[in-house]
């Protein structure tokens, strides 16, 4: 058994069970991994994988075990290689940090030229992607940490340190009708527009769905949705619907042809954590990037949260 055999078939399952793109993927060839994998199969004296001829189908049940505990032996390896390396080179390495659009775009920048500057060695990488999806990067030990900003159902290998909190704001063109409404704006007046905001914002479970539930309003009409926040603001800029978005996301310079409306008495305000997996080892500059973003996580409270006992709640 070798650990290059365990790679391959972590990384075919990784890939919805797609072959080529694993082989893709890890820089190999196709006929390599089905081999290796077909070999690993043949000591174990099991199928990790159903094939229908050349075609993986899906994963046996003992596959499944195989898979699970291979991720956990890859994944001590690299811990084993993260702890050497802090001792011999402890400025240098890899850092993958996921993020949403909106966090990447207008929260991250300082913080990535801060970390850039202290750490130039060190190659990092800013991923994006939906609340959810973020935070199964760091799940599938795809990054290293996620920054979430929704209340997304969260991997129980993964712990999350609260950061903060942030609000919503409403956004339309200086002309719009919205802006003629009572001073400050209620639930009811957004129920007369088509909203534009990100799709997750449409979930039943979201601190947007939740509000109208309360007020007993049916959520309007879904007219667009869009991960990218910029995208958002220019469907609003044409007209096609009233925008929802963090009111970080806001730039008075940039947005200058938008009026920025308060709806933070509206809607919950919606929690930011980083996301980190309890049984990986962070590297020093790791806990020095969480502490860019959230100057209270020390790396001590880091520490404290990581290894304390997974239903504990924390506030910072």
């Amino acid at each position: 058994m070798k650990l290059q055999q365990l790679r391959y078939a972590l990384e075919v399952y990784r890939h919805n069970l797609n072959v080529s793109e694993a082989a893709e993927a890890l820089f190999t060839s196709q006929p390599g991994i089905s081999k290796q994998i077909r070999l690993l199969e043949e000591e174990l004296g099991i199928q990790i994988f159903i094939r229908s001829g050349k075609r993986v189908v899906s994963v046996s049940q003992p596959g499944k075990a195989v898979l699970e505990i291979s991720e956990r032996i890859l994944r001590d390896v690299q811990n084993i290689k993260n702890i050497g390396s802090e001792f011999t080179d402890h400025d240098s390495g890899s850092l993958a940090v996921a993020a949403t659009h909106t966090q990447a775009r207008y929260i991250l920048p300082a913080v990535v030229a801060a970390f850039v500057k202290r750490y130039p060695k060190v190659n990092l990488t800013v991923k994006q992607g939906s609340p959810s999806a973020v935070a199964q990067m760091v799940g599938n030990n795809e990054a290293d940490l996620a920054i979430i900003t929704e209340s997304v159902e969260i991997h129980p290998e993964l712990r999350k340190l609260p950061c903060g909190e942030w609000g919503h704001a409403v956004i339309v063109p200086h002309d719009h009708p919205l802006l003629e409404c009572r001073n400050p704006l209620k639930i009811e007046d957004l129920a007369t527009f088509p909203l534009i905001m990100h799709e997750f914002g449409f979930h039943p479970q979201s601190n947007i769905s939740r509000a109208f539930q309360k007020a007993r309003l049916p959520l309007p009409e879904k007219m667009l949705s869009a991960d990218d926040t910029d995208v958002l603001k220019t469907y609003v800029k044409l007209g096609l619907g009233v925008g929802i978005i963090e009111k970080i996301a806001y730039d008075p310079t940039i947005d200058a042809d938008l009026q920025l409306v308060d709806a933070g008495h509206l809607f919950d305000a919606s929690p930011i954590w980083v996301a980190v997996r309890a049984d990986t080892y962070l590297r020093g500059y790791a806990y020095d990037f969480i502490n860019m973003f959230a100057p209270k996580l020390t790396r001590e409270t880091i520490d404290r949260m990581l290894y304390a006992p997974i239903e504990e709640d924390f506030s910072i």
